[in-house]
């Protein structure tokens, strides 16, 4: 049974199409994906991505469970700085990827995927040996992002807290939309600058109206989440289930940059053999040289028609107006402007790996 976002019957009333999507009826468009991937693009848009999970990790040891399960090395946030990061499991590959708030010292605020929230929330407790003081707070918290080029000049309407000096991957806590203790965070999934905006529940819809209230000059439209996965694809973002899971390697999905050996972590010892000895296949973006479409587990194969990997992620791309995709190819045809060939319907597509992002 699919659980609904607080904001749920709003969405319904904006004509948002809902559908299932990781345990959520969430809105997948409202008009068209492409005039909404446009929208945040040029504009400003706003997702109601209230499905995430979070968590709060309190306490003299807080810092010392996050480090031990997370690749990244969080000794190094200041107050008000954001990490991405990933939880590796046991086996070599990632249980989740996730961002690590910190708010003050001993107190940090986690942010997971929605379809990982228990499965993260059981990982956090069973390593808490220690006794860090652990909260999930996934049910009490609606999330907005509001992103696009004109973001920041709407949200400004609505607060004191300067946004502009908020650098990437850096938030605040202050008062917005009348509203105390709201998190503004400079951390979009989209590439198209924007902040994301954690209200409780009981604030949601008022945060939602004003929002849209301060954005009606710059044209701003709810967006769902077909144009949330077409933006992310054009910037290479990975999306957990698709292109990194249980079975995939940080290093395999171009993760290394968050993944620290400087401390020990879950797997860390395996993780560096496997830094040391070399990758066997890669996560590349590419973009499609014949006309076509790559779709999820259509398979990647080499010129003589070799099977080299799948496609994890694939869409027609709104701004380049071709096909382009995510996938693992082995580590030798990995290398930007190398041919590869997509299956599409026992056709072999021509295509490019290319450099992230992809626009």
């Amino acid at each position: 049974m699919e659980k609904n976002v607080p904001l749920n019957d709003l969405h319904i009333k904006l004509g948002g199409k809902m559908v299932p999507f990781a345990g959520f009826n969430m809105p997948v468009r409202y008009s068209s994906d492409i005039e909404e991937h446009m929208t945040v693009r040029n504009g400003v848009g706003v997702f109601d991505v209230s499905h995430m999970g979070e968590f709060k990790v309190e306490g003299p040891n807080a810092l010392d469970l996050i480090q031990r399960i997370t690749s990244n090395d969080a000794s190094k946030l200041v107050d008000g700085q954001a990490q991405y990061t990933c939880l590796p499991n046991d086996t070599g590959g990632i249980v989740d990827d996730l961002i690590v708030y910190r708010i003050k010292e001993n107190d940090y605020f986690i942010v997971v995927n929605a379809g990982n929230i228990d499965k993260d929330w059981n990982w956090f407790v069973s390593h808490n040996t220690k006794g860090a003081i652990l909260k999930n707070l996934s049910a009490e918290y609606c999330l907005f992002a509001v992103q696009g080029p004109k973001a920041v000049s709407v949200l400004q309407k609505l607060t004191a807290t300067d946004l502009s000096a908020i650098k990437y991957y850096h938030f605040a806590i202050g008062t917005f939309a009348g509203i105390n203790e709201v998190i503004m965070s400079n951390t979009g999934y989209t590439g198209a600058g924007g902040f994301e905006i954690y209200v409780k529940n009981a604030d949601a819809e008022k945060v939602w109206n004003a929002i849209f209230e301060a954005g009606v000059d710059a044209n701003i439209k709810p967006i769902g989440l077909g144009a949330r996965d077409t933006l992310r694809l054009e910037m290479g973002f990975c999306l957990y289930g698709n292109d990194i899971d249980d079975t995939t390697s940080p290093l395999e999905a171009g993760l290394g940059w968050i993944t620290k050996f400087t401390k020990d972590f879950t797997n860390s010892a395996n993780l560096q053999k496997q830094k040391e000895a070399g990758v066997k296949r890669k996560l590349v973006g590419f973009k499609m040289i014949d006309r076509g479409i790559p779709r999820h587990d259509y398979l990647l194969k080499d010129a003589a028609g070799n099977v080299i990997g799948k496609v994890t992620s694939g869409t027609q791309s709104p701004m380049l107006n071709i096909g382009i995709g995510l996938g693992y190819v082995s580590t030798e045809l990995s290398k930007p402007d190398s041919e590869i060939f997509v299956d599409v319907r026992g056709r072999a597509l021509k295509a490019q790996v290319s450099k992230l992002p992809l626009i």
